[in-house]
């Protein structure tokens, strides 16, 4: 897999392509990065080739790329994403699909797909992604790895290529808690809303048959063992439809002067979204943002001081043939923490037959920390 072009785009031997500039709590640790963070002498290839002959070396590192480097950190390479971010399956038209070394012969998810399989397998230690739709949460439940999206914003995305600023998010996977919660020590701010002691967890029967039996349960068998109280939370599709209609938008606002005249350089899925997005005219797209300021001030206040545990993903890693089905069901889930703007946090659990999934603990704006602290306990 060292030479697997699914996997890395840029991946020196011996590495790294990048050493630490400092030394801290992340002395050893190697980074897979998604290629959409800028690596001083390197150019952002954004998981497209036409993107990628057209694109500058850049002159600077990405703010979360110098942090990482600065506390110790090296980076391996850069990893492959699905074309401008823009997909949770991993698979990319030009490079194909990364293997999933955890359950072979199912998708790897994406879009930060190349940095998850490679930490999966072990070629490095943490993976610096991104989070808009899910994009870290789905390919850590694929893989059985640890992942968080932050709260938005609290990272900076300076660096960063965008794909919609409104729900854009810095993140990272590991294979254990304590180096993603290392991670967060260099690239969190401190907690602005520290989760109170004792801070209640609740679970919603309603979004948890949004899953598989067997993800539900496995889900369920998590929050009962962390003594999450019912709460009736019910998935609210117009809420779903509204993120995704903003998010179109966003994304032709940010791509759409360039792929005007090249939609042809994408693969037919992603192609397909920005199709969408292109049509999409500006009272439509006011609406919709009007909806998500909504959506986000109710989930906050239903929230509150507590922490809600639900599926990280409707299903197992799909087959292939399967991926585009299971995609629907899995942004219900994911959009609770996007509308919110909220911290969510990935937490590896294991189905009945032996696949990975992951159990999802969304907390207060403001709480990474403490959400991180608090994800370690409940897996104990």
């Amino acid at each position: 897999m060292a030479s697997d072009l699914s996997v890395w785009r840029v991946r020196p031997e011996p590495g790294p392509l990048v050493a630490p500039t400092g030394s801290g709590v992340l002395d050893g640790e190697t980074v897979a990065v998604k290629d959409l963070f800028a690596v001083a002498g390197e150019r952002v290839g954004a998981g497209n080739p036409a993107w990628l002959a057209a694109a500058p070396v850049e002159e600077e590192h990405a703010d979360a790329v110098a942090r990482l480097l600065a506390a110790g950190a090296a980076v391996a390479g850069l990893a492959q994403t699905e074309e401008f971010a823009y997909s949770l399956t991993g698979a990319n038209a030009h490079h194909g699909t990364p293997p999933n070394p955890r359950a072979p012969g199912r998708i790897s998810g994406g879009s930060t797909s190349g940095p998850a399989t490679a930490v999966a397998a072990g070629q490095a230690s943490v993976a610096l992604g991104t989070d808009t739709g899910g994009s870290v949460r789905v390919p850590a439940a694929y893989q059985g790895l640890w992942g968080i999206r932050p709260t938005h914003g609290a990272v900076p995305a300076g660096g960063l290529l965008p794909l919609a600023p409104s729900f854009d998010t810095v993140g990272w996977l590991a294979r254990d808690v304590g180096t993603l919660a290392r991670l967060g020590e260099v690239l969190l701010p401190a907690d602005s809303a520290p989760l109170p002691d004792g801070a209640p967890l609740v679970v919603s029967d309603a979004l948890l048959d949004l899953a598989t039996p067997e993800v539900r349960d496995a889900v369920g068998q998590l929050a009962r063992a962390a003594g999450a109280q019912p709460i009736d939370w019910a998935p609210e599709p117009a809420w779903l439809a509204a993120f995704q209609t903003l998010q179109a938008a966003e994304a032709w606002a940010v791509h759409g002067a360039w792929l005007a005249d090249r939609m042809d350089t994408l693969g037919p899925a992603v192609r397909g979204r920005f199709e969408r997005a292109r049509s999409i005219g500006a009272a439509e797209a006011e609406a919709a943002r009007a909806d998500v300021a909504r959506a986000r001030a109710r989930i906050r206040d239903r929230l509150g001081e507590r922490v809600l545990v639900l599926p990280s993903t409707a299903t197992v890693a799909p087959r292939p043939e399967e991926a585009e089905a299971a995609r629907e069901a899995t942004m219900l889930l994911t959009c609770v923490a996007g509308l919110g703007g909220l911290p969510a946090v990935s937490v590896p659990v294991t189905t009945a037959g032996g696949l990975p999934a992951g159990a999802c603990l969304v907390g207060p704006a403001g709480s990474d920390r403490a959400l991180l602290a608090l994800a370690g306990r409940v897996a104990e």
